[in-house]
């Protein structure tokens, strides 16, 4: 297997391509469950094409909490199927497929009441572990264990004394989601899917009752193209609704939102080495180490404003800091908080009983001959969801076709990586890059760190850092655009980098360097770099605004008065 380059180049062809012949299945949809599902027919040896409409993880699947967790509070509803499901799959990703992107993390419960907590929340994570263990992909994750309170404050100096009475210490794993997307559309790639972002749907083709293909407008030239596909995958997340009413079917169930916001702060206000994960009225709060920083979060509301930007309210932003504070001995304030981020949970309702309690369960359905549609669900369990939708699609097809193989499947930069991990002092001896940088390079894109490397060495300036946000090289931002289809400066700033939230100017300061490093690639002139910093310049003062704002209504109001596309 080659491994596919996603260039400037590389995405008008795949969508020239995709609309030349018809491929077995279309993938509309670029979050990790289409990623995933293209790999996945990828794999099986059908012709796959996938488009989004934005970028790469635009929606909810760059704006989660960044946790590949096997759901420890769904044991408390007896959800004994899903837990055990998503504890295979995050075995699967720590120790097999992504063991590049996916590390384990632990979390300190504390105890509040004495006896009865300690026995009960304790038979949970006995249980939890347990069933990593039955799964036979626990991977060697470390089993929980039980601390008094001053073992735990140990641990965790952060806590106020008064806040516990011991504490359960167990672990689940993190990976940046956006970057894992990203991975996820160049396996597929390397497999032979053909990608595309940027590219919207605007309809839906029919011959009679049965979808037959898409018209897509591509976004970076206006091009329109018509792409036909024995089987089409509506797997758009929140906007599965929409999607639905463009062939205006009604669709077997709905997929509402719900919104959750996250706070990023700096590693330095929240001493610990150990992530948290507190009890709340509603649900429970997470604090989770990333890289120099903390992410706090979440929040669990629902919406019915804008998808595309759902805004963090000043309100969302009081809940958490009031609630993490509430534990902590020196508490957070707003002048603390580096980024916040507000994402979109899909979950399912239905016109009936039965499908009204599928919530955070992923279904899939046929509601038209050609058309698949697969909903809900959970980022952890996204390759299950992407083979129960290949394998719908599958029955639509005339010929036999081979079984899902994605659990043999590594994702590229996996293959090599522990070896390379191993290199890593002679690796940055022989680069002259710092060993920490080196694990940086590792741990972001694995064995394909070599394509960072030949930047660097067709251009030694690429080995500097950014210096408004010295964890990225400067080779990183020009890689995004020349191997993984980075379009605009939101692209880089917001997902390929996190530099949006790990920076207290949001990326601004970075951006002019970012947007001209990009235009080498891009093959911008000066008025389209002027454009693309003033555009994410609003973006950031329009999201600065509606967190200002009281309610969700007026903070979406004010997020909206950025524009939602660079002027070309």
């Amino acid at each position: 297997m080659k491994t596919a380059t996603l260039g400037p180049g590389q995405r008008a062809e795949a969508l020239a391509r995709m609309a030349e012949r018809e491929l077995d299945i279309l993938v509309v949809g670029g979050g990790v469950v289409g990623a995933g599902t293209a790999l996945d027919a990828a794999t099986r040896g059908l012709s796959t094409g996938i488009v989004e409409a934005r970028d790469w993880a635009s929606g909810t699947s760059s704006r989660s909490s960044k946790l590949i967790h096997g759901g420890l509070r769904y044991l408390e509803m007896l959800d004994f199927a899903l837990v055990r499901e998503a504890l295979k799959e995050r075995g699967l990703l720590l120790g097999r497929l992504a063991p590049h992107l996916v590390k384990p993390v632990p979390f300190l419960y504390p105890l509040q009441h004495r006896g009865w907590e300690r026995l009960y929340a304790g038979t949970g994570v006995a249980l939890y572990d347990a069933m990593s263990l039955s799964s036979g992909h626990s991977r060697g994750l470390p089993h929980h264990r039980h601390l008094t309170r001053r073992h735990a404050l140990r641990v965790a100096p952060c806590l106020k004394k008064e806040a516990l009475v011991g504490a359960l210490q167990y672990y689940d794993a993190q990976m940046d989601d956006a970057r894992y997307v990203a991975t996820l559309v160049r396996t597929a790639a390397s497999y032979g899917a053909l990608a595309a972002n940027r590219a919207r749907v605007t309809e839906f083709l029919r011959e009679g009752e049965r979808v037959v293909g898409v018209k897509v407008t591509d976004l970076e030239d206006n091009g329109t193209y018509e792409i036909r596909a024995q089987q089409v995958v509506n797997a758009t997340g929140v906007w599965t609704d929409d999607t639905q009413r463009m062939i205006a079917e009604r669709g077997q169930f709905h997929v509402t939102a719900s919104k959750g916001i996250h706070l990023v702060v700096p590693k330095d206000r929240i001493h610990s080495s150990t992530g948290l994960i507190l009890r709340t009225e509603k649900s429970v709060l997470f604090v989770i180490p990333w890289g120099r920083h903390w992410i706090v979060g979440t929040t669990d509301t629902s919406w019915d404003l804008d998808k595309a930007h759902p805004a963090a309210s000043s309100a969302d932003i009081d809940y958490l800091l009031e609630h993490v504070n509430s534990v902590l001995a020196v508490p957070l304030t707003r002048d603390d908080v580096e980024g916040v981020y507000a994402g979109l949970r899909p979950l399912l309702s239905g016109e009936s009983d039965a499908t009204s309690q599928l919530s955070r369960e992923h279904t899939v359905a046929h509601p038209v001959p050609g058309l698949v549609v697969v909903a809900g669900g959970k980022y952890t369990t996204y390759r299950v969801m992407a083979k129960d939708a290949v394998d719908a699609a599958v029955h639509g097809l005339d010929r036999r076709v081979a079984d899902c193989c994605t659990e043999e499947i590594r994702l590229t930069g996996a293959e090599g990586y522990h070896a390379l991990w191993n290199a890593r002092a002679r690796i940055a001896a022989r680069t002259g890059l710092h060993h920490t940088r080196v694990e940086h390079l590792l741990n972001r894109y694995g064995s394909m760190i070599e394509e960072i490397l030949e930047l660097i060495d067709s251009d030694p300036s690429l080995a500097e850092p950014l210096p408004a946000a010295d964890d990225y090289l400067r080779a990183e931002i020009v890689h995004a655009c020349s191997h993984e289809q980075a379009r605009h400066l939101e692209d880089v700033l917001t997902r390929r980098t996190r530099i949006s939230i790990e920076t207290f100017d949001r990326g601004t300061r970075s951006a002019r360097e970012c947007a001209e490093l990009m235009a080498g690639v891009l093959g911008w002139d000066e008025q389209q770099i002027e454009r693309e910093v003033e555009h994410y310049e609003k973006r950031v003062e329009a999201e600065r605004e509606s967190q200002m704002q009281p309610d969700d209504r007026t903070a979406d109001a004010a997020r909206l008065g950025a524009p939602d596309t660079v002027p070309l």
